[in-house]
């Protein structure tokens, strides 16, 4: 086998000291090494195929250039790829990668999972959630810097990020008046609303009416399970009111999907009858949509970045950043009919 270059070798192809490679690798080198210089070793590391010995450097710094995550069931969550990615790119940009563990919610597996990357001296945890909720981050992750992604600590010892759900469903509420919109319903996710998906996005949709001068009415909220036949009944429920509503507000891309069903048995069109605005934008439904939904994107990427971000700022203090939905408009949205 053939032995592995080392950081003489990289020293002695660029024509300069072992230590000065080390400053230039370590990327700490301003002041210290030119450009040009840096620029030269790095092409030397890269020709010769070195790579730094991690494990040399944890033992010298005390600190992995790795950062753990760990998820409940982040593999089989259909938003959790942005997130991941979001993570990893902006773990990779500070020099660092991203070491991932699905649990499954298996708690055996998640507190061996843990104690691995404690073991293995990570800079930091982000404990996520495959969905947005409240929960308590298990001890052993404490005794390392750890954010909580898509998730709230309820202990308030960490800094969590998550998506801003009132907000959201304030602007898409918003979205449906300035069309003209007066009755408009809405279509939940979850009928206790034990989680701030359901809880938060519902009251965004009070707020908007309440600023607009429009009384709460509450049979025009349906509870809803945010699958697709809760979204059809609720669709026809609030059409066969004796003042039936002209748009709804769904609590997320499924729901909405089966609102269109309930509306198209009707004999109603989507949006010249009746608007639409959903919540999520899932890339997996997007194309069963005809016309194609307008809808609020639940900001993955972006949550990833800033929960690396944090975890790797071991100052910022323990506060929930809310991260902001963007609005994704098409064309389910149009005036009342009549306007």
């Amino acid at each position: 086998m053939a032995q592995r270059p080392t950081m003489h070798d990289v020293a002695a192809r660029a024509g300069v000291s072992q230590a000065v490679v080390s400053i230039v690798l370590s990327g700490r080198y301003a002041g210290r090494a030119s450009e040009a210089t840096a620029e030269r070793i790095r092409h030397a590391a890269n020709s010769l195929g070195y790579r730094t010995n991690l494990q040399a450097k944890t033992l010298k710094t005390g600190i992995a250039e790795i950062i753990g995550l760990v998820g409940d069931e982040v593999a089989t969550s259909p938003f959790s790829g942005q997130m991941i990615k979001g993570a990893q790119d902006r773990a990779w940009e500070e020099g660092n990668t991203l070491m991932t563990v699905d649990t499954g919610g298996d708690v055996a597996l998640e507190t061996a999972a843990i104690e691995t990357m404690l073991s293995h001296q990570v800079r930091g945890i982000l404990y996520t959630a495959m969905y947005h909720r409240e929960l308590e981050v298990p001890t052993g992750a404490l005794e390392t810097r750890t954010v909580t992604l898509n998730a709230r600590d309820l202990s308030g010892r960490t800094p969590s990020v998550v998506p801003d759900e009132e907000q959201g469903g304030y602007e898409a509420t918003r979205l449906l008046l300035e069309a003209g919109h007066t009755r408009i319903g809405m279509i939940n996710i979850q009928p206790g609303e034990h989680i701030p998906a359901a809880r938060d996005r519902r009251r965004g949709y009070e707020r908007a009416l309440t600023e607009a001068g429009i009384a709460l009415d509450p049979a025009l909220v349906r509870p809803g399970e945010g699958i697709h036949r809760t979204g059809r009944e609720g669709a026809l429920a609030l059409r066969d009111l004796d003042d039936p509503v002209t748009a709804i507000f769904c609590g997320n891309d499924r729901t909405a999907l089966g609102a269109y069903q309930g509306l198209e048995e009707l004999g109603l069109r989507i949006p010249e009858d009746v608007s639409i605005v959903g919540f999520d934008d899932q890339d997996v439904l997007r194309d069963y949509f005809h016309p194609a939904l307008t809808t609020m994107q639940l900001p993955f990427l972006a949550m990833g970045e800033r929960a690396a971000e944090l975890v790797l700022d071991s100052s910022a203090p323990a506060e929930v950043h809310a991260l902001p939905c963007p609005v994704i408009h098409r064309g389910s949205v149009a005036p009342p009919k009549g306007r």
